[in-house]
């Protein structure tokens, strides 16, 4: 089992301290994993994110919503839609009343890349945490939030 002091060469003012720097360092090694995961189907962490919201709208919706429901906000949402428009990914369509409204769907390679990721998804460092483990360690991360 990892420790972060040992990781990082580092002592700590206290607990509280140390859990909030293993937040931070834990988020960021889960993030490279996500990158390492997500490199061969050729799209990002965020734009699977993108997505997979597309596939629960389950129907066309505002750019907006999208960007308002990415569990990480990302300043350059619409350039990241825009690569997946360009790998034909998700459509996008102006509304006729409003030009300024621009709506979103996901496309049938959209689905089909997300059912291929579905497939193949193994994430091995979550296999360390028992089912119990995962719904504490989830409480207190929302505590904490």
């Amino acid at each position: 089992m990892g420790d972060i002091s040992k990781d990082i060469n580092s002592k700590f003012v206290n607990d509280k301290v140390k859990a909030l720097i293993n937040i931070k360092y834990t988020a960021n090694w889960l993030s490279s994993k996500e990158n390492e995961f997500f490199k061969p189907y050729g799209i990002s962490p965020q734009q699977f994110n993108i997505l997979r919201i597309l596939r629960g709208a389950k129907e066309r919706i505002k750019v907006q919503i999208v960007k308002d429901r990415m569990i990480e906000r990302a300043p350059n949402a619409t350039r990241l839609m825009d690569k997946l428009c360009d790998k034909n990914l998700i459509e996008r369509e102006r509304c006729e009343h409003d030009r300024r409204v621009v709506y979103v769907k996901i496309t049938t390679q959209g689905l089909e890349l997300l059912s291929t990721i579905d497939e193949n998804k193994s994430a091995p460092f979550l296999k360390k945490l028992s089912d119990e483990e995962a719904v504490i360690l989830s409480d207190l991360l929302d505590k904490l939030r």
